[in-house]
């Protein structure tokens, strides 16, 4: 038996509050579980993260996988942030929001320094087992020129 450790939706609608639940792989999201062990609201400013470490670290011991939600969640109760993911649904800790503000300033001075190298222009190449485009296509006859009004007057 597969075992997770991973979120049960409880509330109303619109009213989204998780539960952190021990329960079997095959089980439907909000189904059957073998045991809660903490809940998680994130409309509360701060998000509220409460987890029982105690029976979350005795159940990874005996095999269950936590799902990465739940493990940002214990990594963000661990340390008392508030909120635990990256994408900001699980609400997000002002403090948490000035690291990201930092960790993305350094990959902009890269691209900055980039965009400064000059950049060798390459003419575009057919692909691979076609032949390069010509101006008119072997099988059609190339049609021959109109005579233009000087050629007329000349004659």
């Amino acid at each position: 038996m597969s075992v997770r450790v991973r979120l049960t939706r409880v509330g109303s609608k619109k009213n989204p509050i998780w539960r952190v639940v021990v329960s079997d792989q095959r089980s439907p999201r909000d189904g059957r579980f073998i045991e809660t062990i903490g809940h998680y609201n994130p409309q509360t400013e701060p998000s509220t993260i409460v987890i029982d470490e105690e029976r979350f670290q005795h159940w990874v011991s005996r095999g269950a996988q936590p799902t990465n939600t739940v493990k940002q969640l214990v990594k963000a109760h661990a340390k008392g942030i508030t909120g635990g993911t990256s994408t900001g649904s699980a609400g997000v800790s002002p403090g948490g929001a000035v690291a990201v503000a930092e960790a993305e300033e350094a990959p902009s001075d890269v691209v900055e320094e980039r965009a400064e190298a000059p950049v060798a222009e390459t003419p575009p190449e057919a692909p691979a087992g076609e032949p390069a485009e010509t101006e008119t296509p072997p099988d059609e006859p190339q049609a021959p020129a109109e005579p233009d009004e000087g050629d007329a007057a000349a004659e």
